[in-house]
């Protein structure tokens, strides 16, 4: 039986939380204040494209030190007027943001726009590079589409997340000679029969940062309801059953990670 026990006076940061979503309408400072009780003491907010960036971006400006937005296009939002959704993310350039990102390639929901989603990450990597600024990669039945972008922008000084990661471990190991990567471990993790729950055994806990990908991937023991960053703890208690490394060592790492990465 599963420890759904929720460890207390721990810090913990959710590297991809996406409470600006529609599915927290009107709750979204009482979801961040449910956090802060479960010690989740940050959260990053990757971006998707121009429907939810204002509103993402003033719940950011009431929570400062709690908060932290990033600026991308979501490979599932680029479509025919894709260049014109970049023009507009382009608008926000100015902001304070901690990542490029949610980027990626995404080949699960279509590939018609297959060629504009590479091209739209290329551009994106760049920018991060221009910015010195890490990336949030998004990858859905694409790694291979993903790493030969990351092959061609072997001239940047490319580092990040893969969030969500879904991979085995001999692809981490080869992510690693293309840049400074780690890896997103979400409410997949309390799945049954997941493959990451066998992967993280072999991935350096160094390399992973917690994320809930709220209001998606809800873990077990709430599958079934909206995801939210008070969750974190339940991931971070199966990461420390698989990986056999004490809860507490998991919470300091994974922060530890997380303030690294993005300069929180």
């Amino acid at each position: 039986m599963q420890d759904t026990r929720i460890p207390e006076r721990m810090e913990f940061i959710d590297t991809h939380a996406h409470l600006y979503d529609e599915a927290f309408a009107g709750e979204e400072d009482l979801a961040i204040a449910r956090s802060a009780d479960a010690g989740v003491t940050k959260i990053v907010f990757p971006d998707i494209d121009s429907q939810t960036r204002e509103h993402m971006f003033s719940i950011a400006s009431r929570h400062p030190g709690t908060v932290y937005p990033c600026l991308g296009l979501h490979p599932t939002s680029i479509g025919a007027d894709w260049e014109k959704e970049m023009e507009k993310m382009y608008d926000f350039s100015t902001r304070k943001i901690w990542a490029i990102g949610e980027i990626g390639m995404d080949c699960y929901w279509s590939r018609e726009f297959i060629k504009e989603q590479e091209t739209a990450l290329k551009i994106q990597l760049e920018l991060a590079d221009r910015l010195s600024l890490p990336v949030i990669i998004h990858s859905r039945e694409s790694t291979e589409l993903i790493i030969n972008v990351l092959k061609e922008c072997r001239h940047l000084d490319l580092r990040g997340v893969f969030h969500a990661y879904s991979g085995s471990a001999e692809t981490f190991r080869e992510l690693q000679k293309l840049g400074d990567w780690y890896i997103g471990i979400g409410g997949v993790l309390t799945y049954k029969k997941a493959s990451i729950a066998e992967t993280v055994k072999h991935i350096p806990l160094d390399r992973i940062l917690l994320e809930t990908d709220s209001p998606y991937l809800t873990p077990v023991p709430f599958r079934g309801k909206r995801n939210e960053s008070a969750y974190i703890p339940h991931i971070a208690s199966r990461l420390s059953e698989q990986t056999g490394k004490e809860i507490e060592e998991i919470a300091q790492t994974t922060t530890d990670n997380a303030h690294k990465l993005f300069g929180l």
